[in-house]
This record gives C-alpha cells, structure tokens and sequence, in this order.
C-alpha cells in the first residue's frame, strides 16, 4: 500500500472514532436546556358560570425555558420539564351579565381584568427515531396550570378575585427534520388533551440554526411560533375560553 492511501485510510479511521464517539456521548447522556422569549398575543373569555365575558387583553412579552434529560437505560423514558409564563392585562365594556368570584356584574359596566397564568409540563417520553436528518419523540404530558385572575369593577373601584390550579394529562409529540448539508433543521413540538369539556392544546412550530457543533456543547438559535389554547369547564369555579399565540426566539444548550 502506498503512502497515500495509507494516510487516506487512517483519515478515514479517525472520522469513524470521532463520529462514533461523539454520537456515543450523546446516546450515553444528553442534556438539553433551553429558554424562549415569546411576543404573546392573547384572545378570550372567562366566568365563573357559562356566561362568559370577552376580554380585550394587551399583547405582552412573556418567557418560557426548559431542561430535558436524554439516556441509553432501554425501556426508561427520557424526561423535559418546561415553564411558561402567561400575564397579561384586559378591559372590556360588559355585553352581557357577568358572575365572577361570587361577584356579579351588569350590562355597560365597565371592567379591567389583570390575568397571571403559568404551565409547567412534566414530560416523559421516548425517542421513536433519532439521526442526523429525522427525530421522533412521543410521550405523556402531566401539564400543570396554575392561574390566578383579578377584576376591577372601574366604576365603585372594587375588585373580585379568583385563583385556579389543576393538573392535566395529555399527548406529547416532538418532531425534528434536518435539512441536508446545512446548519438548519425544522421542528414541531406540541400536547393536546380533549376530555369532557376541558380541550387543551400547546403547539408550536420553528426554525432551528445550530451556531456551534462539538463534541463538548451544540448551541442552537430558535425562531418560531406558537400557540395555546385553554378551555376549561369548572376548573376551581373557573371557566375559561383562551388563546395565547405569537412568535418566539429562543436559545438551546446541549450538552
């Protein structure tokens, strides 16, 4: 064999160990932290009853972050923990009778309502396919939400006040395509429930640039779009028709 093909082979020898062992790595172990600034516009309704108010809320900028766990221990599911946060501010001009935190409400009164609302979800999941151009996971989603709303009567100046805490269990499914010969990868991530009356979604959807690529750290820019919707029947004497959706930009972490 001649000098060249012996180097040629011995090239090719350390890009299958450096291949090998950082995919090994990351199969052994993978963290995945992660944040989310989200320009959140917000659409709906609440009551205490099925006479529900519309609310004109103002679009707010709220966060979100996450931490997920990836492992090689077969049959034990990988885990992702993720936070958001949700406030925001409204007002309308009453159409209709409003009864709230065991205040009632006429016809053209005027009301200002501050709502404060976060979601944590407790996902496990599995990795139904996972390589360089397609990831699949699906999983559960115990998602908890935790809300709290307060009304300003802006004519007697009195305020109603309720809160709302409950957990949810739904379908979680993540989906991620790579687009070959580049640093770029497309990615849909989201949870439903349906049940009853209750019907929960949280979807979103982005485009993913990876800046750095090693063996010790990938850093990952998000941009993308997302959405919630939280309808809840009776939920702590809350009953609620809401729509949260807007773009995001997001930074990821893995190491």
């Amino acid at each position: 064999m001649n000098h060249i093909a012996k180097l040629g082979c011995a090239v090719m020898v350390l890009g299958a160990i450096s291949t090998n062992a950082n995919s090994y790595a990351d199969t052994l172990l993978g963290v995945y932290a992660g944040g989310q600034m989200w320009a959140m516009e917000t659409e709906g309704a609440f009551a205490s009853n099925n006479e529900l108010a519309t609310f004109n809320y103002d679009d707010e900028r709220n966060g979100s972050y996450y931490l997920a766990l990836e492992h090689f221990v077969p049959l034990v599911p990988n885990a992702k923990v993720i936070h958001t946060t949700m406030d925001t501010n409204g007002a309308t001009n009453l159409t209709g009778n409003l009864s709230f935190a065991g205040q009632d409400y006429a016809v053209n009164t005027s009301l200002g309502t501050d709502l404060s609302l976060t979601t944590t979800d407790y996902i496990l999941y599995y990795e139904i396919l996972d390589n360089d151009i397609i990831s699949i996971d699906v999983g559960i989603n115990a998602k908890n939400i935790d809300g709290e709303i307060a009304v300003l009567d802006e004519q007697t100046n009195t305020t109603s006040q309720a809160s709302f805490s409950g957990y949810v269990p739904m379908i979680y499914s993540r989906a991620e395509v790579g687009l070959p010969f580049t640093s770029w990868s497309v990615f849909a991530e989201g949870s439903y429930l349906s049940f009853d009356d209750h019907t929960i979604s949280d979807m979103q959807a982005a485009l993913e640039y990876r800046a750095i690529d090693s063996l010790a750290l990938n850093l990952n820019f998000q941009l993308g779009y997302r959405t919630m919707n939280v309808e809840l029947d009776d939920l702590d004497s809350i009953n609620t028709e809401l729509d949260f959706s807007g773009v995001f930009a997001g930074i990821e972490f893995h190491f």
